[in-house]
């Protein structure tokens, strides 16, 4: 956002200097990116008289002239045709550094003859192309600085240029006014009064405006006025200075009218060529396929749903964004309809993004201009082209409604001091807030209608503070009032985490931070890729979907590293994972991955590839990091990306799934392009049971030295039955002495002489808690172990 410090000024009454307004502004939050300032370069240059000009002795261009400087006669040697007697010039003396041509003078000799200096032209000195001859002043005093007579005389040519940084939520300052109203609620200024007019009209506009019912809501508010006779021509001088000193190019007055409205006050305007629309205006959106050549001279297809304006030949104009090209006013318009439209500012920035177009009007309209300036601006407008271009004006057509902005939150004045830390009186937040534009009614604060960005009582505050100025801001110790240990200020998830990253990285993982993004051909190996988890505006093609979990993004990185010869993997990750659109639909998980071999390279080492077995280890090492009860149950029937007999669900329970492990489906590596043995874990740390008691310190240890008792049992069993059946009802024997169960031995054929049977071994470890075990404690045991056993898997003792 740029602007001159004159146009400032026609909003702003102050006296404060360039420096103390750029500072102020960044200190508002209006960062000061860069100031032009082009009295800065010609303060050097001071006003001279050329008392004689005679022809140089060996040079017919050349002449030497006699110069009458605040420093007394000098002879200066120029080449200029117009250089002769009385003429009043811009003189640079000997050290001055001439911008134009980049050079720092010193006295000279030209063709034999001294030079003390040089009359300058306006190309020399910046200040046009004309170099054709020097500058002739039409009045001035020998030895005036230059810059005096400019700021005099010729204004805009010294007229500072200060250009800002507008953050997405303050479209206000994109206008000069807005610019002016903060200054001033800072205190460097008053702000003058806004703007008014109002323009009767003498007759009905022939040019209607319509508003479709399905497009109400995208574009709630269309005003147009026709205005015959005008004479469309150059504009006047002081408005060419103006747009180009930000960097404008001046088209025409009725192009430039709408361009000023644009920055002066963040009104985006537009004009049709009356002559060349066919009926009335239609505000609707498009079928799809509809195509526009636009005032960029490009042609635009529209896709379904864009908000555009159409007259009876078809589309005319990118509603709030972009003129077409066929109803474009030309210095030929002689009756011209004017527009002033509020549009729904989401709705534009999908049809500019969608369109690739960036105009000033799109810029504005999808950050949200102030939709009850819309009449005002309209007859603001409208006075305007009066004035410059004449013509008769017709009554204003409305389509729509202002739209109702008004909304209040409550203004705590004690809220400054906790949110921010800064002492504030009442009345000056509250005269703050005024000055602002905010209406005030006891303690509820009503925002204008130009600041959509206020949208809560915490806004308030940010208000005050900033116009008090947040490099006030002091630090202060904290209070000394509360003595002891702090309450923990971590969350147990948070802390859950915390274990499990640390834990990994001892067990020898690398963490990954990968994209919560992945292309839709991942997410459907891993059940995803459904519609509520697509991104609407996705980063890239590979990065269309959220992951429906995190083993996507590390076998990529396993790919990618073996790819480049890293073909012994250990990598892990802790963050989200999406089932659903909604933001509750989400599950954070800690996964890692095992891939290739494990074990030193080493002549004293063993290494292997690596197996279920690795995985489940690592996921219990994690789990009892976490807080996870040590008796768990191991499950199959995890999802479909897991090898259907290589892999287990750690469970508390049927339903209460703490994590998964086991080896990777074949297909899905050969999908991620992984050379295998790939083996991964799953855990799910928000499943893990919170603790009864909430303590800071640890549960006591559970030891005893009482000596444990091992017994050995053998089943026969189906060949169909699971070890898993076996070792629980085992364990379910009596939950207080049993301590493990583990299975140490798997016998089929041979011996056992029977088809379809297999014998399963296992070892029950007994740990008793008050009085060492007898033979009879330890039989009775046993014969529990065996009916449980029995009862649930069919089977029968070993002989």
């Amino acid at each position: 956002m740029k602007f001159t410090l004159s146009w400032l000024k026609d909003h702003l009454d102050t006296t404060a200097s360039v420096d103390e307004i750029c500072e102020a502004l960044t200190d508002l939050g209006l960062e000061v990116e860069g100031v032009e300032n082009p009295g800065e370069k010609l303060s050097a240059f001071t006003l001279a008289k050329v008392i004689a000009a005679e022809q140089h002795p060996d040079a017919d261009r050349l002449r030497v002239c006699r110069v009458m400087t605040n420093e007394g006669e000098k002879q200066i040697v120029c080449g200029a045709p117009n250089a002769r007697e009385g003429i009043t010039v811009v003189l640079a003396k000997p050290g001055d550094y001439v911008p134009g041509i980049d050079v720092t003078l010193s006295v000279g000799n030209i063709r034999g003859v001294e030079s003390h200096g040089m009359m300058a032209s306006e190309r020399e000195l910046e200040l046009s192309d004309e170099h054709t001859g020097i500058i002739e002043l039409p009045s001035g005093e020998v030895g005036e600085a230059f810059v005096d007579w400019l700021a005099a005389n010729d204004p805009a040519k010294v007229d500072p240029v200060i250009e800002i940084a507008i953050t997405p939520n303050r479209p206000d300052a994109l206008g000069v006014r807005g610019v002016a109203r903060d200054l001033a609620a800072r205190g460097l200024g008053t702000l003058k009064p806004a703007p008014e007019a109002k323009v009767e009209g003498t007759f009905d506009s022939p040019i209607g405006v319509t508003i479709d019912d399905d497009t109400a809501e995208l574009a709630p508010l269309f005003q147009g006025r026709l205005i015959k006779g005008v004479k469309n021509g150059p504009s006047p001088q002081w408005l060419q200075d103006r747009l180009k000193a930000i960097g404008l190019r001046p088209i025409s007055a009725l192009v430039d009218i709408t361009n000023f409205f644009t920055y002066d006050q963040n009104r985006p305007l537009h004009v049709f060529d009356a002559d060349k629309v066919k009926g009335s205006l239609r505000i609707h959106q498009t079928e799809g396929g509809e195509t526009l050549l636009a005032l960029d001279e490009k042609e635009y297809r529209f896709e379904p749903g864009m908000v555009v304006i159409s007259d009876e030949d078809g589309v005319e104009s990118i509603a709030g964004i972009m003129g077409g090209e066929h109803t474009g006013c030309t210095e030929e318009t002689t009756n011209v309809f004017l527009e002033a439209a509020f549009w729904e500012p989401v709705q534009i920035a999908k049809t500019g993004r969608a369109l690739k177009i960036n105009s000033d009007a799109r810029y504005r309209n999808e950050r949200g201009i102030d939709p009850a300036f819309n009449p005002v601006a309209i007859e603001l407008a409208t006075q305007m082209i009066l004035d410059l271009c004449g013509g008769e004006p017709s009554n204003v057509v409305t389509a729509g409604a202002v739209p109702d902005t008004d909304r209040a939150y409550k203004l705590d004045t004690d809220r400054v001091q906790s949110l921010v830390g800064m002492d504030i009186p009442a009345d000056e937040q509250r005269r703050s807030l005024e000055a602002l534009g905010f209406t005030l009614e006891g303690d509820m604060a009503h925002p204008p209608s130009w600041r959509p960005d206020i949208l809560g009582e915490a806004d308030l505050v940010e208000e005050v503070a900033r116009i008090a100025s947040l490099t006030k801001l002091e630090g202060k110790p904290l209070s000394r009032g509360q003595i002891g240990v702090p309450k923990p200020v971590m969350t147990p998830m948070q802390k859950r985490e915390n274990a499990a990253r640390r834990t990994a990285a001892a067990l020898g993982y690398n963490e990954c931070v990968t994209y919560s993004f992945i292309d839709a051909a991942s997410a459907a190996l891993f059940a995803g890729g459904a519609d509520a988890t697509r991104l609407a505006n996705p980063i890239s093609s590979e990065m269309s979907q959220m992951r429906p979990d995190l083993l996507p993004g590390l076998l990529q990185a396993a790919a990618r590293n073996q790819a480049r010869g890293f073909s012994d993997l250990a990598l892990f990750e802790v963050g989200p994972q999406w089932f659903g659109g909604e933001p509750e639909e989400q599950k954070t998980a800690v996964t890692g991955i095992l891939v290739g071999n494990t074990g030193p390279k080493d002549v004293h080492g063993e290494m292997r590839p690596v197996d279920v077995y690795d995985a489940k280890a690592d996921a219990e090492a994690i789990l009892a990091a976490m807080g996870a009860p040590a008796k768990v149950q191991i499950l199959r029937g995890a999802e479909g990306w897991w090898h259907p007999g290589r892999h287990g669900k750690i469970c508390l329970g049927p339903k209460k799934v703490l994590g998964v492990f086991g080896e990777l489906h074949p297909k899905v590596l050969a999908e991620m392009d992984v050379k295998g043995p790939a083996v991964a874990f799953t855990i799910y740390p928000e499943e893990i049971p919170l603790p009864r008691k909430s303590a800071a310190t640890r549960a006591a240890l559970g030891a005893s030295d009482l000596q444990p008792v091992e017994r050995d049992f053998a089943f026969v069993v189906g060949a169909d039955v699971e070890a898993l059946t076996l070792v629980n009802a085992a364990q379910g024997a009596d939950k207080v002495l049993i301590d493990e169960v583990r299975v140490f031995d798997e016998f089929t054929g041979g011996t056992l002489g029977e088809e379809g049977k297999k014998s399963l071994a296992i070892t029950v470890r007994l740990q008793p808690r008050d009085e060492t075990l007898k033979e009879k404690d330890i039989e009775a045991v046993a014969a529990k172990i065996v009916e449980k056993v029995e009862k649930a898997t069919g089977g029968t003792l070993r002989g």
